[in-house]
């Protein structure tokens, strides 16, 4: 099973440190690249293929080893691979988090898991061996790393914070997205509306000390020589700066920006980027993975949405592949499906929720004030087409799976709650990260006895709707 996983932006307290300035994207170029136009491994010559994929399963006449025949079986091997949304943090980051988690959650579930590297050290890739449900399974994970796209759109100056700040909250609230989204949840809202209202408090305490100096300065000098006092703005400014890794204001306001900056659209970079990693799960269907698991973490889950469409739509995810599956965790498509030019994503969204080529899970929780929890990301955004198949939506509910004692703890902790999905419950229920990472079901059959959940919101929400052709 190969397990795509894409990674958000907020920090884990305790766990991700200093942000490391040393993260590069490496894995879309680290094994070699089939052609388009190569079949997939197992795939036998014949005229017709049937698929019959409510569930995820490939089913394609004939006698040959196909996605059929592993689908029906046990998963034995699983590739991971972890894309990261708008995040700076280094690989090495998710591999410890992946360690420290998956023995927390090991001892309350009783089976076992461990980690190694394959070969030399490398923080991209790592291996899984566990046994689960009474089954051995290996896992290859790797992290698909984008890092120094974040990192380049963060570097900015004081004056440029600001006019940044301005724009993009002008952005969300001149195209309808801001109103849009408070209707449907006021989790994200507050935390989109949020980093401005911090920006503009730091600000105004950094005025409020160049006026206090200045009117020192008044006491004893001329009174034009008061003006110097602004000198203690941009050092104020660049102090709270520093120390934003305490706040996130800065980093949130960074990231809602990135995703304004055309309107909903990818920047070239982006674009560029995505299809670098559609490559690296085509070769993951190329491979004898029983299984190819692509998960999305928050804003990475649009990245996930658009990779698999580009390679649902070009032909190369067929009944000779592994069984494709899409996992979207705290997801907050809707923050960027709803601006007017992110007619791209639209039309992912509509081709996905269609297509049988691939089972796609969502799971949030209406504990994660900074996800859409619950909600249908293609159907709020008003692109959900007739005969919908997917995605599935749980929640994670995590005042039920998480101990009274853990709750409290953190549950005004909102960014580290919005990580939960990747790490230890105290008492799990369906939803078990490692278990869907590391076990030997795939996401259909685990979750084959699965309907929504019935709070699952599906009216559409978005006033853009017009898709990319």
């Amino acid at each position: 099973m190969y397990c795509v996983l894409f990674r958000s932006p907020s920090g884990r307290s305790g766990s991700f440190g200093r942000v490391s300035a040393d993260t590069h994207f490496r894995l879309a170029i680290a094994a070699p690249v089939r052609s388009s136009k190569e079949p997939c491994r197992n795939d036998c010559e014949r005229d017709t293929v049937v698929r019959t994929r409510n569930t995820g399963s490939h089913l394609a006449e004939g006698t040959c080893a196909s996605g059929a025949d592993r689908e029906s079986g046990p998963v034995r091997h699983r590739r991971v691979i972890y894309v990261p949304g708008y995040d700076p943090f280094h690989a090495r980051r998710y591999r410890e988090l992946y360690r420290k988690e998956s023995r927390a959650q090991a001892e309350v579930s009783g089976y076992e898991i461990d980690i190694a590297s394959q070969g030399q050290f490398d923080p991209y890739r790592w291996q899984v061996r566990a046994t689960i449900e009474g089954a051995p399974v290996t896992a290859e994970i790797a992290v698909l790393g984008w890092s120094d796209i974040v990192k380049a759109s963060m570097e900015r100056g004081p004056l440029q914070t600001y006019t940044q700040a301005a724009r993009t909250f002008w952005i969300y609230a001149r195209s309808g997205a801001l109103g849009a989204v408070l209707r449907l949840r006021k989790g994200p809202a507050i935390a989109a509306i949020y980093p401005l209202v911090a920006l503009l408090l730091q600000l105004a305490l950094a005025l409020a000390i160049a006026a206090f100096i200045g009117w020192a300065i008044s006491r004893i000098a001329p009174g034009w020589l008061s003006l110097a006092g602004l000198l203690a703005v941009p050092p104020v400014l660049q102090w709270f700066k520093r120390h934003d890794r305490a706040i996130l204001a800065r980093y949130l306001m960074h990231n809602y920006a990135f995703s304004a900056s055309l309107g909903g659209a990818n920047p070239p970079e982006l674009e560029a980027r995505i299809a670098a990693f559609a490559e690296v799960v085509a070769d993951a269907l190329a491979s004898d993975a029983d299984e190819v698991l692509v998960v999305g973490h928050s804003s990475g889950a649009h990245l996930a949405v658009s990779i698999l469409a580009d390679l649902i739509r070009s032909g190369r995810v067929h009944a000779g592949c592994p069984p494709l599956s899409l996992l979207t965790l705290g997801e907050v498509i809707p923050m960027v499906s709803f601006l007017p030019t992110a007619t791209r994503l639209r039309a992912d969204l509509h081709f996905l929720s269609a297509s049988d080529a691939l089972t796609w899970v969502d799971v949030t929780a209406p504990g994660d004030g900074c996800a859409f929890a619950l909600c249908d990301p293609a159907s709020v955004s008003g692109v959900a087409p007739p005969g919908q198949r997917g995605p599935l939506i749980l929640s994670a509910a995590f005042s039920r799976t998480l101990s009274a004692a853990r709750w409290k703890a953190l549950r005004w902790r909102f960014f580290r709650l919005h990580f939960q999905y990747l790490c230890a419950f105290d008492r799990p229920g369906d939803y078990d990260y490692f278990r869907i990472t590391a076990g030997p079901q795939t996401l259909a059959q685990r979750f084959a006895h699965r309907r929504s959940t019935p709070s699952a919101i599906r009216r559409p929400v978005s006033r853009h709707r017009s898709m990319a052709t």
